[in-house]
């Protein structure tokens, strides 16, 4: 599913910032900081990638 998609849905109130966060693979809280963040361009560098330790 396309990220810019699920962000639009949380921001229009469709869906839940847990839901967001589950749907992206991601922490609720980075949910919070991303929405706290200026919009870019084309959302370049809105989610980036976690190492993966192990």
């Amino acid at each position: 599913m396309d990220k810019r998609k699920v962000i639009t849905a949380y921001r229009r109130g469709f869906i839940t910032m847990q839901e967001c966060a589950q749907i992206l693979g991601i922490d609720s809280l980075q949910v919070m900081g991303m929405m706290n963040e200026p919009e870019q361009p084309n959302n370049v560098g809105l989610l980036k990638k976690q190492p993966v330790n192990g």
